[in-house]
């Protein structure tokens, strides 16, 4: 199915839910991978796609494993269903692997549609019987003790693996690129392009995490450095060496609209974030993304995201524009 640029807005109903459990000595950098894309994709979108709540194991305040702590919504107990349930254990796996951890997880992911066990957490996932004939990894630096400890899973090196309704993810940069990779097909792989706009150095890379076709990536590079002045399909082909044709057909097969689209949705992504981020007045943000006025403007917005620029603007940010 080709995906479109607009996205239909979610409601609260549809909204997909998660619940974090957090782990004695979990890791900050793998939450924050989990977590920060979903919430910059939630941004990108018409309307929030994720909402999600943060538990313990027993509704107390739990410390990742450089001290940071977090006070939970509540004990993984009281939890209600959800569509995902992200264990995150790290260090200390070992200590935290008690009768009381393995019931709790045997309940909750019960009530869970898909549980992810990330960089440790396939640990305990193990160790409560969820992965019992199934594929899985974990992180890099347990592997082989994970292999011997559990020989009713099929354990295998790998970024992250999905086994039917469980997926397990090998660490925290593994769940960065497993989040944007949720996102593209949770959303649009044009969303995800955008939140690699914010979590990608600005590189001359010949790829993107989210654009596997080297040419497509070059492309939105360009797209990206000419937002205020747009390159035509003729010019754009050109600079890449190719035929319109050609990039219109790739374009559509790596991200499912041309190469008209995916310009219009990264200056309108452009846009949205002076809007939120700038007290820029709407007629110079209109200027730096390629609009000719601030009434095209605001008509490619609000049929994108849903309502006016001034929608997404604070108080402040209003005063001053």
């Amino acid at each position: 199915m080709v995906i479109t640029m607009l996205i239909p807005p979610k409601s609260p109903e549809d909204q997909i839910k998660i619940a974090y459990l957090l782990v004695d000595r979990f890791s900050n950098l793998c939450l924050s991978n989990a977590l920060e894309p979903l919430r910059a994709a939630n941004g990108f979108a018409a309307q929030p796609v994720y909402t999600w709540h943060f538990y313990s194991l027993d509704g107390a305040p739990v410390r990742s494993s450089s001290g940071l702590q977090v006070m939970p919504d509540g004990a993984i107990g009281g939890l209600s269903h959800v569509d995902r349930l992200y264990v995150i254990s790290s260090y200390g796996h070992l200590e935290n692997d008690t009768p009381h951890m393995r019931r709790a997880l045997q309940a909750a992911a019960r009530k869970a549609d898909r549980v992810f066990g990330l960089d440790a957490g396939a640990w305990l996932l193990a160790s409560s019987g969820l992965l019992k004939g199934r594929k899985a990894t974990i992180h890099w630096d347990i592997l082989d003790a994970f292999s011997e400890r559990f020989l009713d899973v099929t354990v295998e090196h790998a970024t992250w693996i999905a086994d039917r309704d469980v997926l397990t993810c090998a660490g925290a940069s593994a769940t960065l690129e497993l989040s944007r990779h949720l996102i593209a097909e949770d959303i649009s792989p044009a969303i995800a392009l955008d939140v690699d706009g914010l979590f990608t150095p600005p590189v001359r890379s010949e790829t993107l995490p989210a654009v596997r076709d080297s040419l497509v990536a070059r492309a939105t590079r360009l797209m990206r450095e000419n937002v205020e002045a747009p390159l035509r399909l003729d010019h754009l082909a050109d600079a890449l060496n190719t035929s319109p044709r050609t990039l219109t057909r790739r374009c559509q097969s790596a991200l499912g609209m041309t190469p008209g689209q995916l310009c219009r949705h990264i200056r309108l992504s452009a846009a949205r974030h002076l809007v939120e981020s700038s007290t820029l007045s709407i007629s110079e943000i209109a200027v730096r993304c390629g609009y000719e006025d601030p009434t095209a403007l605001t008509r490619a917005f609000r049929t994108r995201f849903g309502a006016a620029p001034r929608a997404f603007r604070g108080e402040t940010a209003i005063k001053q524009a």
